[in-house]
């Protein structure tokens, strides 16, 4: 069966296309499923530029969507012919977080989703949103969870609340959709005028560019009436952080999670003690989480935004397209 792999050195143009033998039929437990979509993110990035190193011949993609074409014994969560999708941690089922790496992971410890039969435990799926295609259900693996449990589960949203959100990537954009389906009130940054205007075509309350406006974390807390947002996803790193926490209420939420401007750096420890805010660090969430953030897509009819889609030959050049900033929410792949 056809398959993309990550040839060392690690690099867009070692990204190639093979053969593997076919899964064949599932052992009990297992479903055979055939995969028909991938949405990528900046750790599929990482993994393929070799800044996360993997074995030579990886498999990329952590997000993976198709049709269960046969079951194992003793499987009844799933039938031939459902919709699924893959969890980020296949192993972290539910409860408090108990993985700290990137072991398991698809597409980084172990294979990934670039091809075009899987055979996997049936644990390392959840149902698909009930209208979605494989493109639209693979963009909730990563970016959507973590949208989800940095908003909702984490951060215990409600109606009301007031939410900052930094740039339009597909982490960014699926917390925007939520938070306004919660009901809460949002800002967004972005460098990008004409994606500021997108924003505010979804739904966001105040936008503003960050390079106009450096000191930008003042700006949001005058917005929130002077006492700064509730949450902030926060997925700048050690550039962003500083603004963040100027922008947060006292007592309020700062989910970490991504790590776009370094891996380190400087943390205003002083500020934030004053602010008595809680940062939380999270990758992703357990399958659980999953299950109740299908739940939430289908009672309130969100859908994805999928800035562009590519054919999984054209893996390196999405990837591409990743570096330059341009996407809007989340790159497909479609076979």
């Amino acid at each position: 069966m056809k398959i993309m792999t990550l040839r060392s050195p690690a690099g867009l143009d070692n990204i190639a296309i093979a053969e593997r033998d076919d899964p064949g039929t599932p052992p009990p437990g297992a479903i055979r499923v055939a995969l028909h979509g991938s949405s990528i993110n900046f750790h599929d990035l990482g993994v393929a530029l070799g800044r996360m190193p993997t074995e030579d011949g990886r498999i990329p993609l952590s997000d993976g969507a198709g049709t269960v074409e046969s079951v194992g014994e003793g499987v009844t969560e799933f039938a031939v012919g459902d919709h699924v999708v893959s969890c980020f941690f296949p192993d972290w089922q539910d409860g408090t977080p108990t993985i700290g790496d990137f072991s398991r992971t698809p597409g980084d410890g172990i294979d990934g989703f670039a091809q075009s039969h899987v055979v996997l435990p049936a644990t390392a799926f959840t149902k698909a949103p009930k209208g979605y295609d494989s493109v639209e259900a693979a963009s909730i693996t990563t970016a959507g969870l973590t949208a989800w449990r940095a908003l909702v589960v984490d951060g215990k949203l409600k109606a009301g609340d007031t939410v900052l959100l930094l740039g339009t990537g597909g982490v960014s954009i699926w917390a925007l959709q939520i938070a306004k389906a919660m009901g809460a009130t949002v800002a967004i940054t972005s460098s990008s005028e004409d994606k500021l205007a997108r924003a505010r075509d979804l739904g966001a309350d105040f936008t503003l560019n960050y390079r106009s406006e450096p000191e930008w974390g003042r700006k949001v807390a005058d917005w929130a009436g002077g006492r700064g947002v509730d949450h902030v996803v926060e997925v700048g790193g050690p550039g962003t952080l500083a603004q963040s926490i100027d922008a947060v209420r006292v007592g309020g939420h700062i989910s970490l999670i991504g790590v776009l401007t370094g891996i380190g750096g400087e943390v205003p420890t002083a500020a934030l003690m004053g602010k008595q805010a809680r940062l939380q660090g999270l990758i992703v969430g357990s399958r659980r989480e999953q299950q109740d953030f299908v739940r939430a897509l289908e009672a309130t009819a969100i859908r994805p935004v999928i800035d562009r889609r590519f054919a999984l030959d054209d893996l390196a050049e999405a990837f591409a397209f990743q570096q330059s900033g341009e996407h809007f929410g989340k790159i497909g792949i479609e076979w």
